[in-house]
C-alpha cells in the first residue's frame, strides 16, 4: 500500500469519529468507565497488599538472652540470628534499656511505684533481640531454630496473628485476582458489543465498498484507527477521573495521620509516583481494545 493512500485511511478514520459521532461518543464512555474501573481495582489491590505488608513488618519475634551474658556470646548470638534466610531485620534492646524504660512506664503511674525499684538489687530484665521475619509462612520454624541457639533462654512469637495475617493474605489476593479477572472479561464483552453495534451500523457502508472493489484492508484500515483514536482518548480521560478519585481516597486517609499509621493505612501509594504508568497503560489498553474490538467486529459484514 502506498504512503498516500496509508495517510487517507488514517485520515478516513479520525475524521469518521466525528461523522459517526453518537456511536463514537457511546464505545468512548464504555471503554472510558471499563479502564476506570480497571485501573482503580489495580490501585486498590496494591494499596492493601502494601497495608498488610506494612502489618508483617511490625510483626516481631521476641528472642530473650539472660542480662549476665557477656558481650561476646550475645555479638554471637547476634550474628547467628542475622544469618538465618528468613529474618528481615534485627534490633539489640539491651537489659540496661529495658530497666530504663520499666522504671520510667512505673513512674508515670505513681512516684511510689518508682521507688519499689530501689529495693532490688540487680537488673531482672533480660536482653531482648527484637527480629522482623520475611516470610511468617515460616515463623514456626523460625522460631525453633532460634530456641537452638546456644544461649537462648526464651522465644516468643505471635503465632496467631501471623496465621491470620498469612489467610488474610492469601484470600484477599485470590479474592482480588478473581475480581480482577472477571472485570476484565466483563469490560472486554461491553466493549466488544459497543463497537460491534457501532460496526452493525454501519454495515451498508462497508457492503456499498465491498461491492465497488474495495480490499478486506482498504475497509478495516479507516475502523481500525478510528477505534484506535477512540480508544486512547477513552484511556487519557480515564486517567484524569483516575487520578481524582484516587487522590480523593488518599487524601481522606490523610486527614488524621495518626490514626492511619495505626492502622497501616500511611503509606498508600502516591498518585503521582504511578501517573505515567497508568496514563500510558490506560491508552494502550484503550487502543487495542478499540482497534481489535472494532476490526474482530466487521467479519461477518465483509463476506459480501
Amino acid at each position: 500500500m502506498k504512503g498516500s493512500n496509508f495517510s487517507y485511511l488514517v485520515k478516513q478514520g479520525v475524521v469518521s469519529v466525528w461523522h459517526n459521532r453518537m456511536m463514537s461518543f457511546a464505545s468512548f464512555c464504555i471503554m472510558m468507565v471499563s479502564l476506570l474501573l480497571i485501573g482503580l481495582s489495580v490501585l486498590i489491590a496494591m494499596d492493601i497488599n502494601i497495608v498488610i505488608g506494612s502489618a508483617e513488618e511490625k510483626n516481631e519475634v521476641l528472642v530473650y538472652v539472660d542480662y549476665k551474658t557477656d558481650q561476646t556470646t550475645l555479638n554471637h548470638i547476634e550474628d547467628v540470628i542475622r544469618s538465618n534466610d528468613n529474618v528481615s531485620n534485627v534490633v539489640f534492646y539491651s537489659a540496661d534499656e529495658a530497666w530504663a524504660d520499666k522504671q520510667e512506664e512505673m513512674s508515670r503511674y505513681s512516684s511510689e511505684y518508682s521507688k519499689l525499684f530501689e529495693y532490688l538489687d540487680e537488673n531482672p530484665m533480660p536482653h531482648t533481640f527484637k527480629v522482623t521475619i520475611a516470610d511468617l509462612t515460616r515463623i514456626n520454624t523460625t522460631a525453633e531454630q532460634f530456641r537452638s541457639i546456644e544461649g537462648i533462654e526464651s522465644v516468643t512469637a505471635p503465632y496467631d496473628y501471623a496465621t491470620f495475617l498469612v489467610s488474610m493474605r492469601t484470600t484477599l489476593g485470590l479474592i482480588g485476582g478473581a475480581v480482577l479477572i472477571a472485570l476484565i472479561v466483563v469490560c472486554v464483552v461491553i466493549v466488544y458489543n459497543a463497537t460491534r453495534t457501532s460496526v452493525f451500523s454501519r454495515r451498508k457502508e462497508i457492503s456499498i465498498m465491498k461491492y465497488v472493489g474495495a480490499t478486506n484492508s482498504f475497509i478495516k484500515i479507516p475502523f481500525f484507527i478510528e477505534g484506535m483514536f477512540i480508544g486512547v482518548l477513552a484511556g487519557a480521560a480515564s486517567w484524569g477521573l483516575t487520578k481524582l478519585a484516587y487522590e480523593a481516597v488518599v487524601s481522606f486517609f490523610s486527614e488524621d495521620i495518626t490514626l492511619w499509621q495505626v492502622l497501616g493505612l500511611a503509606n498508600l501509594i502516591p498518585f503521582e509516583s504511578v501517573t505515567w504508568i497508568v496514563l500510558g497503560l490506560n491508552c494502550l489498553a484503550g487502543a487495542l481494545l478499540g482497534a481489535l474490538g472494532t476490526v474482530f467486529s466487521m467479519g461477518k459484514h465483509l463476506k459480501v
